[in-house]
């Protein structure tokens, strides 16, 4: 019996989300729902499925949705279907507010089904490669830049592009947040566009973060230093690269290392296939709403530490 799923909202994102949904073997690509009904005509054609404007009309229908619509909407889309006992994978940042994702946490946990949030960096092939590697990460570096306008305004630049690496350092970093530094520059838009966060964890641990998006390029690296080891990850070509300090017989130690094998995937295609199976096992997705508020968390003492609104 196949899993039956739907898109609902076929924006910028979700349009990707229905174009690998509809190849999924196990999964049937029940409808597409967007506020936009032309949008949800044409993207339903490309992908031989049912079109509606109100997803509400999809409560009864479906095992499974994933949610791309705007963040402020994001806790009334997910809520009825969650109620439902429907699972859900929403977009991040998962929710405007802590209390949103609480709600939404809360709701999964008492109908016992999924909820997971789109961290869709922690499923790169890159990271997977190199995640054995960071063992004890000492000063981790970040860079994030896109340029403008390629993303949705609706949030500032620590939601919309921080948090994708918020997440991960989350994931990597076994310690609590200590102490949060930022600063923020609204350039183009009125909401801050580029900013700088430096985290310091309690075990000792600091990481630089930069997210703009008003860059001439395009950059997603992220940098682990740690004793003995330099591990470098570039999301975009999907590239590992890892240096070792290596004692031999002579007085001076030698560097060794180079790029190491990574097979490469879409990300997003590996979090859907992910969340399909965390449905069908019943198990947790590897991206669990705890783990979107935990990122979220963070987003929002940076922003806070800015002066700037969300």
């Amino acid at each position: 019996m196949s899993l039956r799923i739907a898109v609902i909202g076929v924006g910028h994102l979700g349009k990707h989300h229905a174009r690998i949904l509809s190849s999924l073997p196990g999964v049937e690509l029940i409808a597409v729902a967007d506020t936009n009904r032309e949008r949800a005509l044409e993207i339903a054609a490309v992908h031989g499925t049912r079109a509606v404007s109100d997803y509400r009309d999809l409560l009864d229908a479906v095992d499974a949705v994933t949610v791309a619509v705007p963040t402020e909407i994001h806790r009334d889309v997910a809520l009825p279907f969650l109620k439902g006992g429907v699972a859900v994978l929403v977009e991040k940042p998962m929710a405007r507010s802590l209390a949103e994702a609480d709600e939404m946490i809360e709701t999964a946990a008492d109908a016992g089904v999924v909820l997971a949030v789109g961290q869709t960096e922690r499923f790169n092939p890159a990271l997977a490669a190199a995640r054995p590697l960071v063992t004890d990460p000492r000063f981790i570096e970040v860079h994030r830049l896109g340029t403008f306008p390629e993303r949705s305004l609706d949030i500032d630049v620590v939601f919309d592009l921080m948090i994708h690496d918020l997440d991960v350092v989350l994931s990597l970093v076994n310690s609590d947040v200590e102490s949060v530094e930022a600063v923020g520059v609204p350039v183009v838009t009125n909401r801050v566009d580029i900013c700088n966060a430096r985290l310091r964890f309690a075990n000792g641990c600091i990481v630089n973060l930069t997210a703009s998006r008003i860059s001439r390029d395009r950059v997603r690296k992220i940098r682990f230093f740690q004793p003995a080891t330099y591990v470098s990850i570039d999301y975009a070509t999907q590239k590992v690269e890892v240096y070792r300090l290596v004692k031999g017989s002579g007085p001076k130690p030698s560097i060794e290392g180079g790029e190491i094998e990574v097979v490469t995937e879409e990300p997003l295609k590996l979090e859907l296939i992910d969340f399909a199976e965390a449905v069908v096992a019943k198990r947790a997705p590897r991206v669990t709403g705890e783990a979107g508020r935990r990122a979220l968390a963070v987003a929002q003492a940076i922003t806070d530490k800015m002066g700037a609104g969300t």
